[in-house]
């Protein structure tokens, strides 16, 4: 579909069932240089349980370009006003490259209208700015043709695939003033913009062998941004979609999975799993005895899978609560497993001393003074 947003007349692809009330839709945000076909495998699976939006950003793909250099805040307005067009309040927003930096954007802009970020390949800052204006400069006055086989090697190992061939051809389609937007727009990204802005539930994923945005750039993204999860793709390089498609795949869906699981134990051992981490739970199941068997089972599918796949708490508000009665009832073991768990649920070091100021109001200052002690030595611990 073709829509017309203000001056910006943008290319849209809806897939999937219609939005629902506890499964909100799921934008895409394309790489520079490619349009919205770049995530069709992800797309797809997607499309089987919730709606999948896709637009082409200005100047690439069907979408119309404005003959003018573009800032990451502009594009990110771009995409907001597409959720407008659409009567969309809030989507987990999937963003690839530079469509991870503007995901980025406006989450720190617009947080009400983002559920959740995936970033794939892709970085808070893009250095050097001097390789973004040589890149401008060579496709303003030389064409894309110029640029493709510098580009190729940094988005794919292996150029013999036919999804390889199609990447390429999207590059070359590309209008080069679109391209040049959109390089501005990077190259004038910074980090600075963005520190302290983003609290969404966040997945990172990028190749292990990405040379564009590398490991140490999606360490970075991570530590960042509160509760950050990192995805390490093996074998995969700056556009991996295609290439690695199954694990790329993968993560997507398991991000989805882990922020709307289903009650019951299925459900409840996944979310376990997102707040206390995959290795505690795997110690605890292997501590299980005959004794507690069916004590953990219960907890599982009742207290995990019962009370916090609820759709009326955010799981960050329930850490908060959970962190405040543990403090306030005494029950130190649970409170310090929960004051790790906060790694994986966005609390900050300065909610807990919220919550632990309240509890010395309404519980006593000994329950805090105690529960100050266990959280001082775990976050200095995990400092």
């Amino acid at each position: 579909m073709f829509l017309q947003l203000a001056d910006l007349c943008v290319h849209a692809q809806l897939d999937g069932p219609a939005p629902t009330a506890d499964a909100a839709p799921v934008l895409f945000l394309h790489s520079i240089g490619t349009n919205l076909h770049v995530f069709d495998p992800q797309a797809a699976a997607v499309a089987r349980t919730r709606r999948a939006i896709r637009m082409d950003l200005r100047g690439h793909g069907l979408s119309a370009t404005i003959a003018e250099p573009a800032t990451v805040s502009v594009l990110a307005r771009d995409a907001v006003a597409l959720l407008d067009a659409l009567g969309v309040k809030r989507a987990h927003v999937v963003g690839l490259s530079i469509g991870g930096r503007i995901a980025q954007q406006m989450a720190a802009e617009a947080s009400d209208r983002v559920a959740s970020l995936v970033l794939m390949d892709t970085a808070a800052e893009f250095p050097p700015p001097d390789l973004w204006q040589q890149r401008i400069d060579t496709a303003t006055a030389q064409g894309m043709a110029a640029m493709v086989d510098a580009i190729m090697p940094r988005w794919v190992l292996d150029q013999s695939l036919a999804s390889s061939h199609g990447l390429r051809r999207m590059l070359l389609a590309t209008d080069p003033q679109g391209y040049a937007a959109a390089a501005a727009a990077l190259r004038d990204a910074r980090a600075s913009d963005l520190a302290g802005r983003i609290a969404c539930p966040t997945t990172i994923i990028v190749g292990d062998r990405d040379v564009a945005t590398p490991v140490a750039s999606a360490e970075a993204l991570r530590d960042m941004i509160p509760g950050a999860k990192l995805v390490v793709v093996q074998e995969a390089a700056h556009i991996p979609t295609f290439e690695r498609e199954a694990p790329i795949t993968q993560a997507v869906l398991d991000h989805l999975a882990a922020l709307s699981p289903q009650p019951g134990r299925e459900g409840g051992l996944t979310i376990r799993k997102a707040v206390l981490g995959e290795a505690h739970v795997a110690r605890a199941q292997a501590n299980v005895t005959p004794l507690d068997t069916a004590f953990q089972e219960w907890i599982t599918a009742n207290v995990w899978g019962g009370v916090w796949t609820r759709p009326g708490l955010p799981r960050h508000t329930r850490s908060l609560l959970t962190l405040a009665m543990m403090a306030a009832l005494g029950r130190h073991e649970e409170f310090e497993l929960h004051v790790r768990a906060t790694r994986n649920t966005g609390v900050t070091p300065e909610e807990i001393a919220e919550v632990l100021l309240q509890v010395g109001a309404y519980a006593g200052v000994p329950a805090a003074n105690s529960a100050l002690k266990i959280a001082k030595r775990i976050l200095a611990e995990e400092g």
